[in-house]
């Protein structure tokens, strides 16, 4: 362990046989909403022949989540705790993430924008498919975190909005990336799953999303506080029952508000659930794109907002935010104490699905394509 970084990984090392029929694709996975983002293009691509593994990060859930979606994966690192600790953590994903990937030889290797896969991709001479849609507005950190990944990338999917320093040769157009795996071909909406949690779509229940906020994109800004946090529960907890996704730990007096369910049946909550309302931009975007009301606050919100928020909130009417918490929760109120017609929301989400490719199939077809240079 350095400084709080654990550097173990499965011994069992990645095969490196072939018959030469497909390509050899490493994902590397470091947060849970990557699984999702890659879980369903992993499972394409093996079913068209091609092989893949995956690395992964000991972040929150993300190896439970693949775990639980029967994805074999070797953990190279855990997140660090400290900005020391995260440079180490740095250091050592790299170095192992060379070692597994000289042994498996990908030929492209598919990751979030960051600067570990990138250098390995280079280092290995294979190609690097990068996908990206998080803005970081801090400047000099936006400098060095771009100026040591991108030079080694080879394609990047992003937003079309985007302001990348990456040529238009280079860059796929890849906008809503949740629809990789809330589209209608992978997520469908399951009362049964969230039966056992004693949740039940006839039982008025709403989910509250509070964030770490320790992220590299996260410097300078901040979401739901404990007072705010208590504040919105006393109000929905009138209207039914209230359960509270966190990152961190809760305030004791809070921590039985805690929603404790299997990770990889979150969407089946946030579809089921009357309401959404939290900081996090992830969930707040899933939630959207699922149909359900959702109500996003924390102090990114602003004229410089990403597209995926402007488009939810004035093309679909699907999300509202606020960066003044204070308005955020007249707005639950509002919500809760208003008759909401959700089959209004259900054919919004339809019509969202109709204008947005499928996600995933963009995404495998430009993997693809990679390697044809």
């Amino acid at each position: 362990m350095i400084d709080g970084v654990t550097a173990t990984a499965s011994e069992d090392a990645p095969a490196t046989e072939s018959d030469g029929a497909g390509l050899r694709v490493l994902f590397d996975v470091g947060h849970p909403a990557q699984v999702h983002l890659f879980r369903n293009a992993i499972e394409q691509l093996r079913a068209d022949g091609h092989e893949t593994f995956v690395t992964s990060r000991e972040k929150e859930v993300t190896t439970d989540l693949l775990d639980a979606y029967g994805i074999d994966h070797r953990s190279l690192s855990t997140r660090g705790d400290s900005l020391p600790s995260l440079v180490a953590e740095l250091l050592v994903r790299e170095w192992r993430l060379l070692a597994v990937a000289r042994e498996f030889d990908p030929d492209v290797i598919v990751s979030r924008l960051g600067p570990v896969p990138a250098h390995v991709s280079a280092a290995l001479g294979c190609r690097n498919v990068v996908v990206s849609d998080t803005h970081v507005d801090e400047s000099l950190l936006q400098r060095v975190y771009q100026g040591i990944t991108f030079p080694f990338v080879d394609t990047t999917c992003a937003p079309a909005d985007f302001e990348l320093p990456v040529d238009d040769a280079d860059r796929r157009p890849l906008d809503f990336q949740e629809l990789a795996y809330l589209h209608p071909r992978y997520f469908e909406p399951d009362p049964e799953r969230i039966a056992p949690y004693g949740l039940y779509p006839d039982h008025p229940y709403f989910v509250v999303r509070v964030a770490g906020w320790d992220a590299y994109h996260d410097v300078g800004y901040d979401g739901l506080s404990p007072s705010v946090l208590r504040e919105l529960i006393g109000v929905l907890e009138q209207h039914g029952t209230v359960l509270v996704s966190a990152e961190k730990a809760l305030p004791a007096d809070l921590e039985s508000y805690r929603l404790q369910i299997d990770p990889s049946d979150i969407h089946q909550v946030l579809y089921h659930a009357d309401l959404y309302v939290g900081d996090s931009g992830t969930m707040s975007t899933e939630a959207a794109m699922l149909g359900t009301p959702a109500i996003r606050t924390n102090t990114m919100v602003g004229d410089e907002d990403e597209n995926v928020f402007r488009e939810l909130e004035s093309r679909y009417g699907l999300l509202e935010s606020f960066a003044d918490a204070d308005r955020a929760v007249e707005a639950v109120r509002r919500h809760v104490e208003s008759d909401v017609d959700r089959a209004e929301y259900r054919r919004r989400r339809e019509q969202l699905i109709a204008d947005h490719p499928d996600v995933t199939d963009r995404l495998v077809e430009t993997i693809l394509e990679t390697t044809d240079e």
